[in-house]
């Protein structure tokens, strides 16, 4: 039996403080020069040396207020405030690359899909065909309030809303323009056909949109599509519309129940198991020998910030763990941020002590420090008894982090045989699935290209 490759994405974000917080007090680190756009095609450069499926950008709408009910920590460490726009960023990685590919986070509640859909196909354009939305609904209530609105919608009518945004979005790049549309033809001094270029109409709860699609069709039409919903509902909107799905479980045991309940949720959804592939968030600090992977870590470790880790975290459960004692109880009610992890948080108990414990460097993922072999090791313990794809590697120390990963463990996974040595060629889509740019046909999205060939056929006037 052949072996499964593991599949790679950079885990980024464009700010200085992402996930492992703290670090960018580091003496080497460079992460201050997120504003610089050499800072991206540098990293973008060292990502595709190394083989990497994609850079997966994320981001946040709203500012990290729960922790001691201000932002002053988060301010005085970055926790991910300032942050700039990661669409920006990817059309000059793509200029510099060949085949990375780039998953950039967008959150559709602040978005009016007419608009969101042209931005996605001209990044695919751009980038020919290597470009994916990781789509999000928010859960932060500072980001309603700056929006202008009275309170976030309930958890479960976020997705709601999400489900008919998608709706409105297939219809736009699956079933406005046909295939043959563009002609671009100097002579006839015809480049659109317009019997081949059609109004969308769409009317519902959410949105009410009438118009062309802007753009003309993209390699992919529609980007792969990423979601890291983990709860109830958010499994079930991943059924629908996923292809990569982000997890970030505590342990093995726990990420193999996740990944087995999401597979079931694709055949309920007349999808293939395999129709989505997995990610695993991770934190990695390797090093040539034992020795030197653990000094690494250990001056990692002078600079990370466990407070900052739970400030963010208490953004992602909506508690302000602040107004605890070290190993009071926590009341993991329910609330409206991100439901999966409070879930988490409730199951395992954890007080702000094992926290601060768990966030030692600075970040909700456990480091994984050690040799290459030893890191290897444990990625392919993660791919055979969580049965997930790949891996969503954060950033410790950059550059370091990244270029360490390349140089050290990437050849250890190549001779494992569990690594590309070389891209194929094609779309992201295509690269992940191996099946061409668009999107398969047991997907819903691609029920929008025929729904709009029985929407021309009603149309069409009879012929008396």
């Amino acid at each position: 039996m052949a072996k499964k490759e593991i599949l790679l994405n950079a885990f980024n974000m464009n700010c200085v403080g992402h996930i492992n917080h703290g670090l960018w007090t580091h003496p080497r680190d460079r992460s201050s020069d997120y504003r610089l756009l050499s800072y991206w095609t540098d990293l973008a450069r060292v990502l595709e040396r190394g083989l990497f499926d994609g850079l997966f950008l994320a981001d946040i709408v709203g500012v990290y207020d729960v922790y001691r009910r201000n932002v002053d920590v988060t301010l005085k460490e970055s926790i991910q405030l300032p942050v700039n726009d990661p669409t920006l960023l990817v059309p000059a990685m793509a200029a510099v690359t060949q085949h990375l590919s780039f998953g950039v986070t967008v959150n559709l509640t602040y978005e009016e899909p007419y608009l969101l859909a042209r931005r996605f196909s001209t990044l695919d354009h751009l980038t020919q065909g290597r470009i994916g939305w990781n789509i999000v609904t928010g859960y932060l209530d500072s980001a309603a309030r700056a929006m202008g609105r009275a309170a976030q919608l309930p958890h479960d009518e976020r997705y709601d809303r999400a489900d008919e945004c998608l709706d409105v979005l297939y219809k736009l790049w699956e079933g406005s323009w046909e295939d043959d549309a563009v002609l671009r033809d100097k002579a006839a001094r015809v480049y659109a056909r317009p019997d081949k270029v059609h109004r969308v109409r769409h009317a519902g709860r959410y949105y009410n949109v009438e118009g062309y699609h802007l753009a003309e069709p993209s390699p992919q039409r529609t980007p792969v599509l990423f979601q890291a919903g983990s709860s109830g509902r958010g499994q079930r909107f991943a059924a629908r519309h996923a292809e990569c799905v982000f997890i970030s479980p505590p342990n093995r045991e726990v990420g193999r129940a996740t990944v087995r309940a999401l597979r079931e949720e694709l055949v309920k959804a007349g999808r293939r198991p395999d129709d989505v592939k997995v990610f695993v968030g991770a934190a990695v600090v390797p090093g040539a020998t034992h020795a030197e992977a653990h000094d690494k870590h250990a001056d990692y470790l002078h600079y990370a910030s466990r407070e900052a880790g739970l400030a963010h975290f208490a953004a992602s459960t909506g508690i302000d763990y602040a107004q605890y004692d070290l190993d009071e109880p926590i009341d993991y009610a329910p609330g409206n941020a991100i439901e999966s992890a409070a879930r988490t948080a409730k199951a395992h108990g954890w007080t702000r002590r094992k926290l601060l414990d768990m966030f030692a460097l600075g970040g909700r993922y456990p480091a994984i420090v050690g040799t290459p072999a030893q890191i290897a090791d444990e990625l392919q313990q993660w791919a055979d008894e969580a049965d997930v794809d790949g891996f969503n590697l954060s950033r410790t120390v950059v550059p370091e982090s990244y270029a360490d990963f390349v140089d050290l463990v990437v050849p250890e996974l190549q001779d494992r045989g569990i690594y590309k040595t070389a891209y194929a060629d094609g779309s992201l889509r295509h690269k992940l699935f191996n099946a061409g740019d668009r999107l398969p046909e047991r997907h819903a999205g691609a029920a929008y290209r025929q729904q709009s060939a029985l929407d021309r056929v009603a149309e069409a006037p009879s012929v008396a």
